[in-house]
């Protein structure tokens, strides 16, 4: 739900200090402002952004960064970097929080509900997906800092937002045919028939650090191989006397399609035909001949195999635009502030 936000101007009418002073005093009041040291020194929780009539504090910010800033910091990034890359997590997961509060007070106008059955239906199906057991499932969330009344809060407020989207955004999505079928047109490199390469390969790796001298040797070793195959030579039974690698599969590749294939080898085999070998590469792996054993063809998926999955593929995609376009328009008629 990351996307580019509109914010309106801040207007400081009469209205708008009134929201402010009362949900900073009910903060107070309820606790909400919070007092923390950070080496010595003292920061005082603070509103981060109002949305309409409701506020984000820092605190939620920060809580909500938690697993992020965990995995940046380990990542080992330099120290600007990091920096960058806080700052537009930091963005992103306000972002969302906003989203999340439009979403929860188009939930609130909707009037939709969600019971107690659905909670822990819900909860039930967390656990069996994660393989827990009652203790382990409530271990879990003590790890997590959470109680089980806070995950009920929030998987029933996940749900509230999952069965707003259904009737304002999934519910009102058509996939007709013609849709799949102009996909399948479109993607024919996944869906349609293609050439595979039966592929073969002998190999004399190179050992690390090793000087022209001994280079040259393996080459020489190599050259030798090339001229024994010009004889008629067997090239799986020269793999299996001579390659550093899948010498005992005779060097067997397996089948590839063009397109898994590194340019350089794409190159050599160009124009190959089924028996033929290519001359000498100086790859990453070493020095290299590659013998085309055989053309494969393999067919095509017709559209009836795969039209369910592309209809999943097409919801997902429509799921994500009419949700974003959605969520547009609430901030299009939305109060939204960031306070920096």
């Amino acid at each position: 739900m990351v996307g580019k936000m509109k914010i309106k101007s801040f207007n400081h009418d009469k209205k708008t200090r009134i929201i402010f002073f009362i949900t900073f005093l009910c903060m107070c009041l309820s606790g909400l402002v919070r007092t923390h040291y950070i080496y010595g020194a003292e920061i005082v929780d603070r509103i981060v952004a109002q949305v309409n009539d409701d506020i984000i504090t820092l605190y939620d910010l920060n809580r909500s960064m938690e697993p992020f800033v965990e995995k940046i910091k380990v990542s080992g990034y330099p120290v600007e970097q990091e920096r960058k890359v806080l700052y537009k997590v930091r963005e992103d997961v306000l972002n969302d929080l906003i989203e999340d509060k439009l979403t929860d007070q188009e939930v609130r106008k909707s009037g939709i509900t969600i019971g107690a059955k659905e909670v822990d239906n819900a909860i039930e199906r967390v656990k069996e997906l994660n393989y827990y057991t009652e203790e382990e499932f409530k271990v879990a969330l003590a790890e997590d800092g959470m109680t089980l009344d806070g995950f009920k809060k929030d998987i029933k407020e996940q749900l509230l937002r999952a069965k707003l989207v259904n009737w304002e955004v999934k519910s009102k999505i058509v996939i007709t045919k013609a849709d799949v079928k102009a996909y399948y047109q479109q993607h024919l490199d996944k869906y349609g028939g293609k050439e595979a390469y039966h592929l073969r390969s002998i190999v004399k790796r190179i050992p690390p650090f090793a000087d022209e001298t001994e280079k040259q040797l393996i080459l020489s070793q190599m050259e030798s191989i090339l001229k024994e195959l010009s004889k008629g030579e067997s090239f799986e039974v020269l793999a299996r006397r001579s390659s550093d690698f899948l010498a005992s599969e005779g060097g067997d590749l397996g089948l590839f399609g063009i397109e898994d294939l590194s340019p350089q080898i794409q190159q050599a085999i160009s124009g190959l035909r089924e028996g033929e070998h290519t001359s000498i590469i100086d790859t990453d792996q070493g020095y290299q001949i590659f013998y085309l054993q055989e053309i494969v063809e393999i067919p095509g998926k017709p559209i009836e195999s795969v039209s369910d999955e592309i209809e999943a593929i097409l919801f997902k995609e429509i799921v994500n635009q009419k949700f974003s376009e959605w969520v547009e328009n609430i901030k299009k008629r939305s109060y939204i502030k960031i306070v920096k």
